[in-house]
């Protein structure tokens, strides 16, 4: 569509595209301490196309125009929604693609947003907290009538089935699982059950020669950190896989020939409950809860399978029990945020399956780091969410937040001394 005269001259800089490919999807954002919002907005701007370009703001961009991001650019990993922000001289940050009549809106997830998640940590509040994600997704929990219960249910569970879909957004792509045990089981180490696997959707299965490899862990305020760690886990199955063979000319023919060609390994992530990451991390840990959290994982693309409520001590019990039988093998990695007394892996150890991903560039960017970078520079932070119009959260509330931080680093120091 050619841009009127008025229009031309006031828009961007270049000369225009040779031509306009309307499959190819571009949608930009800050991305800062990515939550499932984000990955919604990405998934509803790749059905809209058969490409997506994903743009990445710097961090001076945001400075100006929005107030301070938590995540440096390189911690910030990647259709813009229905919240349009404007720049910092107050005009609409999208007016030259609107003008060239390229412009579409995707719907805002509701009840998440990173000026949501920074009030959290400002005021320690655990309301977010959800003590039965399945019996909230069937509208037996929660808040507001029957009816209305029901509906966000539904709503809620259509969500995750959506974030289970593949790189094209509209087929199969991850299975979704739910585990249930008492709470001592999913607690701590002195009960070993079973537990009971329920599924919710079935993506794709292990394929011939896959490894099952299975992680866990809170994924509190998904970031790099946690991203570098399963590209990390996938990496080193890739690299055993070069050793015994998985890439050599006639087993990529083989595989070829049955269909299409996939990896040596299948990811299954655990992830644990809000109750028992409180009991160990205290405070209002987690700042998201398992169904924030678990939508970030499971959108994840080094991820293949998630479960919901894994134990935060994973069993022999539970490991041989799972949908996919005994896993080949069961990564961790650098622990810096969750206060251990004991240790966790014993079995897997037992087990002859447990491996570990060593330190990397992001292992020390996790939920704590991020909410020691809002509580340090709380002022700016305070001017960024009256700007978004949210009430200011004081200094008697960080003051709350510090003791409480203070008083939990103490209660960890003293158990890892016993």
């Amino acid at each position: 569509m050619a841009l009127d005269k008025e229009n031309a001259e006031e828009g961007p800089p270049g000369e225009p595209a040779p031509a306009i490919l309307d499959s190819r999807i571009w949608v930009d954002g800050c991305w800062d301490f990515f939550h499932h919002g984000h990955a919604g907005a990405m998934l509803q701007a790749r059905q809209l196309g058969t490409e997506l370009v994903v743009g990445i703001h710097s961090d001076e961009s945001i400075l100006e125009n929005k107030g301070p991001s938590v995540m440096t650019l390189e911690e910030r990993y990647v259709v813009h929604g229905d919240d349009i922000t404007s720049d910092s001289s107050g005009e609409d940050c999208y007016r030259f693609v609107k003008a060239a009549g390229r412009f579409k809106v995707v719907k805002r997830t509701p009840s998440i947003s990173t000026t949501d998640l920074v009030g959290r940590m400002l005021l320690c509040t655990r309301t977010h907290f959800i003590k039965s994600l399945a019996k909230l997704l069937t509208g037996q929990e929660g808040s507001g009538t029957e009816e209305e219960r029901k509906l966000e249910g539904a709503a809620m569970t259509e969500r995750m089935r959506l974030y289970a879909t593949d790189e094209t957004g509209i087929n199969p792509g991850s299975s979704v699982w739910f585990w249930t045990a008492s709470i001592e089981a999913r607690e701590d180490h002195t009960e070993e059950e079973k537990g009971v696997f329920s599924s919710l959707c079935q993506g794709l299965q292990p394929r011939p020669g896959q490894r099952v490899v299975y992680v866990d862990g809170g994924f509190d305020l998904f970031s790099s950190g946690h991203i570098e760690f399963l590209r990390q886990v996938l990496e080193a199955e890739e690299e055993l896989g070069k050793k015994e063979g998985w890439y050599s000319k006639e087993s990529v023919q083989e595989r070829v020939g049955k269909g299409t060609d996939y990896g040596p390994a299948f990811v299954v992530a655990g992830v644990h409950d809000d109750e028992v990451i409180n009991h160990w991390k205290g405070i209002n840990y987690p700042i998201m809860n398992i169904y924030e959290r678990g939508l970030c994982v499971l959108q994840c693309k080094y991820v293949n399978a998630v479960i919901f409520g894994a134990p935060f001590t994973p069993t022999r019990a539970y490991l041989t029990s799972t949908p996919w039988g005994t896993p080949d093998a069961v990564y961790h990695g650098p622990t810096s945020f969750m206060p251990l007394t004991y240790d966790p892996y014993t079995a897997p150890r037992e087990m002859g399956i447990y491996r570990e991903i060593g330190t990397h560039n992001f292992a020390g960017v996790n939920a704590g780091q991020i909410v020691q970078r809002i509580m340090k520079s709380r002022d700016m932070y305070e001017e960024r969410q009256r700007v978004k119009g949210v009430k200011g959260i004081g200094e008697e509330a960080q003051r709350i937040r510090e003791k409480m931080e203070e008083e939990q680093r103490v209660k960890e120091d003293g158990a890892s001394n016993c």
